[in-house]
């Protein structure tokens, strides 16, 4: 990655999945400018890359992400934060076609909770907590605290965490619907781990097209959506891995696959 420090680590393995790792464990992983963006960089680096088919997005196994850093924001005036521009970055994570499984330990909080948001599988250690405590600051959340976690859990208990600022669990969380698994705490690597290597080796076209419809399906009516859903079904009948993975089926073997 760019920069005078490498604050977000990237590594890709021979299995098709990539690791994104937030570093600054001087700060808690606050997510300042620099880490935005070389997330930003580290997840548009994907959008094209066939070799990966699966991403670990996580922190340390102490901390995901602490939220924001406040020394950035505290003095900043509302032209300046319009003039950053940082929902470029969130968007590039947004618009990953490979799934992304959050790994996180530790605190998840304001930005960090969102981070993990973007995501689509939260695999979370029962230590874990998550919240959106940017109330208590004098903000509101602004990277989908109020609007992913509405979509996620519903109206009161997004309002519960929104305007309180209070800290929920992981257990919570799996509760509400805001992560997918609980585990313990040194398992949660591990787990996404794994998690992502299985999803790597499915029909990637078949993998990609579960995930943008269920993205795209959930701000349509449900007629719509059952109509795209429909379709994208339909177009994956013209890949070869559709072919080969039933033959297989059929035949009672391993299938050979190749992304196509």
């Amino acid at each position: 990655m760019s920069g005078s420090k490498s604050e977000v680590l990237v590594e890709r393995n021979e299995n098709g999945v990539a690791v994104v790792r937030v570093n600054r464990p001087e700060a808690m992983n606050a997510l300042n400018l620099e880490v935005r963006r070389q997330l930003g960089e580290a997840f548009a680096s994907f959008h094209d890359d066939e070799n990966v088919r699966a991403v670990v997005l996580t922190g340390s196994d102490k901390v995901f992400a602490a939220g924001a850093d406040l020394k950035e924001f505290v003095d900043t005036g509302p032209i300046e934060q319009m003039k950053r521009r940082v929902e470029r970055y969130w968007q590039a994570i947004a618009e990953t076609p490979q799934p992304v499984i959050a790994a996180v330990n530790g605190f998840a909080l304001g930005g960090g909770m969102e981070l993990a948001m973007s995501a689509d599988i939260i695999i979370a250690g029962e230590g874990a907590q998550l919240g959106q405590p940017e109330v208590k600051v004098g903000i509101i959340p602004g990277a989908g605290g109020t609007q992913k976690l509405t979509r996620a859990v519903g109206k009161y208990q997004a309002m519960l965490l929104c305007l309180t600022g209070d800290f929920i669990s992981a257990a919570e969380g799996l509760r509400m619907g805001v992560v997918s698994k609980v585990v313990p705490d040194c398992e949660v690597f591990e787990t996404a781990m794994k998690m992502a290597e299985r999803i790597a080796r499915l029909p990637t076209l078949a993998v990609q097209s579960a995930k943008e419809m269920v993205l795209a399906g959930g701000d349509a009516s449900l007629a719509s959506a059952l109509t795209m859903e429909r379709k994208a079904m339909q177009v994956l009948f013209a890949s070869a891995d559709k072919k080969e993975a039933m033959t297989a089926f059929i035949e009672k073997r391993k299938p050979v696959l190749k992304g196509a």
